[in-house]
């Protein structure tokens, strides 16, 4: 990819990200709610945010399941088994010898501390310390968002929060 079409795409990813905390904050707290304390819900509230917003930054702004999804005979993604780990179906232009064979499970982020999935997203750094391998995104994203996107992957399992 491009230096300035990864420029242009972390923007995008910026702003999507800003436009999704503004609009989730936004929200309106139902009559349940307002009958429990405040230090009750303010809790639940608040990783329930926190996994809303890492939806959607993996779901409608990253795509992540466009390589992280098998996908079935007619190259559709098969969303029974979302983030499950699939073949790389996409192939470089020009021949890559570090190109990345298969996408891992992020569902539940089987095989990963939350510390290696943020130096993930914030750094672009795998746990063995090398870059991430292409055709996988090299992003630098903010703590807030990394965070977000992992307690979204961790919810898909029922493993959040995870030390």
């Amino acid at each position: 990819m491009k230096a300035s079409h990864q420029i242009a795409f972390c923007l995008l990813v910026l702003l999507a990200a800003g436009f999704s905390a503004t609009r989730l904050s936004s929200g309106k707290t139902s009559a349940t709610q307002k009958q429990k304390p405040a230090a009750a819900q303010a809790a639940p509230a608040a990783q329930q945010s926190q996994v809303d917003r890492g939806r959607y930054l993996v779901e409608d702004v990253a795509m992540c399941g466009e390589c992280h999804t098998p996908r079935d005979a007619y190259g559709n993604t098969d969303n029974s088994q979302l983030l499950q780990g699939a073949a790389i179906w996409i192939v470089p232009v020009q021949p890559n010898t570090n190109w990345a064979m298969r996408a891992p499970a992020l569902a539940g982020l089987p095989g990963f501390t939350d510390a290696q999935a943020e130096t993930i997203l914030e750094k672009g750094v795998g746990p063995n310390g090398l870059a991430i391998q292409p055709p996988m995104h090299i992003y630098h994203m903010n703590h807030a968002d990394s965070t977000a996107i992992i307690a979204y992957l961790r919810s898909l399992s029922g493993t959040y929060p995870r030390e």
